[in-house]
Parts: C-alpha cells; sequence; structure tokens
C-alpha cells in the first residue's frame, strides 16, 4: 500500500478527529487534526481580545491575530503517530477545549484569512511525503480535493448530542439531552449556510452514518475503503 491523503469531512460532534486517529493508527499513517488550529487560532483571539478590552474576538483585525500565533509558535509537531498542536512551545490540548473556545471557534474559522492560514499549514504537512488522515469540515471539497479517498462521517443530532454529553462526563437526560442535538443543529446550519468553504460533502466522498455503528465498526469500514484506494 502506497502513502497517501485521506481526508475526513463531518458536523460537529460526528467523531471525525478520535476516528481519523484510530485510521491513522491502523494504516501507519499520520494523523492531522485541522480543528486543533482552529481552536488554537480561537484562544490566541481570546486572549488578544481579552488584553484590547472587547468581548467579541472578532472586533479584532485577524490578520493581526494570526500574526500572535506565529509570535507564540502555533504548529503541528509530529508527536507519536499523530501530530500534537504547540503554543508557546507546549502541548495546548487543554487550552484548546474550554467553552469559551468551542463557543467562538465556529465564527473565527469562517473568516477567510484564518482558513487560509490553516489550509496552507496542512498542505504544507502533508507534503512532507508521508501518509496522513486529515479530517476537519473542507478537507476533501478544499483543502485536499485530489485526496485519494473521501469520506463523510454523519450521524443524527441526537446521536452526536448523546455522544458529546458523554465525552464531557455529563450526565444524559432527555432534557439536556434534546438541548445539545438543538445547539448542534444550529451548528450544522451555521456551518452549512456560511459563504467561506461551507460544510458539505464532496460529491466522491463515501458517506459513513455512525448513527447505529460502533466506533470500531467505523473505523473499519474506513480502513477498508483506504487500503482499497491505496492499493498498488
Amino acid at each position: 500500500m502506497r502513502q497517501g491523503i485521506i481526508a475526513i469531512d463531518g458536523p460537529a460532534a460526528s467523531g471525525k478527529s478520535s476516528t481519523a486517529r484510530a485510521v491513522a493508527e491502523a494504516l501507519g499513517f499520520g494523523h492531522l487534526d485541522s480543528g486543533a488550529l482552529y481552536r488554537a487560532i480561537t484562544h490566541v483571539a481570546l486572549d488578544e481580545a481579552a488584553r484590547a478590552g472587547v468581548e467579541n474576538p472578532l472586533a479584532l483585525p485577524l490578520d493581526a491575530v494570526l500574526r500572535s500565533a506565529e509570535d507564540r509558535g502555533l504548529m503541528l509537531q509530529p508527536d507519536g503517530a499523530g501530530f500534537a498542536c504547540y503554543l508557546d512551545g507546549a502541548p495546548a490540548d487543554a487550552e484548546l477545549r474550554t467553552a469559551a473556545v468551542t463557543s467562538h471557534v465556529s465564527a473565527v474559522s469562517a473568516v477567510p484569512v484564518v482558513r487560509e492560514w490553516v489550509n496552507a499549514k496542512l498542505r504544507e504537512l502533508a507534503r512532507a511525503g508521508v501518509g496522513v488522515v486529515v479530517d476537519g469540515r473542507d478537507i476533501g471539497t478544499v483543502v485536499f480535493p485530489d485526496a485519494d479517498l473521501k469520506v463523510f462521517l454523519t450521524a443524527t443530532p441526537e446521536a452526536r448530542a448523546r455522544r458529546r454529553l458523554e465525552q464531557r462526563g455529563a450526565v444524559v437526560d432527555p432534557g439536556e439531552l434534546a438541548l445539545e442535538a438543538e445547539r448542534l443543529a444550529l451548528r450544522d446550519r451555521a456551518d452549512a449556510s456560511r459563504a467561506v468553504a461551507p460544510l458539505r460533502r464532496a460529491h466522491d466522498a463515501v458517506e459513513v452514518d455512525t448513527t447505529s455503528l460502533s466506533f470500531s465498526g467505523q473505523v473499519e469500514r474506513i480502513v477498508i475503503a483506504a487500503r482499497r484506494a491505496l492499493a498498488d
């Protein structure tokens, strides 16, 4: 099997990152998480907004925020079988998962200059000649339209809401489940209707509905498709 690029797209909480990580491990590839870069830029934007005394990071010129991110050494670095997000010389995973970052990342990631910056970083890493599995929302449509395999992960809002609440360690009661499902549906509509790189399935993507699939089942399905696509 040759090296190549596997693109995995899908809506929020569809399990893109965890699935991509497992697929990359099974194939012996590296895992590139585009969402980590968007979250890191959002974290930097929130820091800059706090210093400027404004609540909305979009009130700042985001090209200046990107320069600040560069100054703080924001990058994806090889880490085991994948790539880890580093900021200020240290792994930044905790900073990327705060509620503030989650509530602002969709708006920040819709800004063209931010998307151009992230896409350039992803393409630079993929050009290194190693096999990569990349996940996001426009990987197969914009970032790597010539990927060897494109996958679109999907699931019902209710299934995704349950997974997100369980991931947070929250109690999954009917009321909270309904609220989280509505939040995800709103996020879906925002991501699908934005002017820049809207969430959509590439015409040649393999759709994998994970609503009723086990995690191992969805990983196995993608690994089989990848091996076929990359067979010599």
